[in-house]
């Protein structure tokens, strides 16, 4: 699996978990100005969670070919 396929991959996880978060939100939120908070929240964990998979320690923990260097020879 290319580097560009799991960074997609990872990038799909992260806006599925954070779309997930703020959905009682967005579905609870009736006008454009109410809806506001749910856009935040969703960034806001689609952010979190993006920077938590960037952790090398969360990496670790990821299957193999979903990691960051699986492509690369071990030392």
């Amino acid at each position: 699996m290319t580097d560009a396929n799991r960074r997609t991959i990872r990038t799909v996880f992260a806006f599925v978990v954070s779309l997930a978060a703020a959905l009682p939100l967005i579905v609870s939120a009736s006008g454009i100005p109410e809806t506001t908070a749910g856009v935040g929240a969703l960034l806001a964990v689609g952010a979190a969670v993006t920077r938590i998979l960037a952790l090398p320690a969360v990496d670790a923990l990821l299957p193999a070919w979903l990691r960051r260097d699986a492509d690369k020879p071990s030392k």
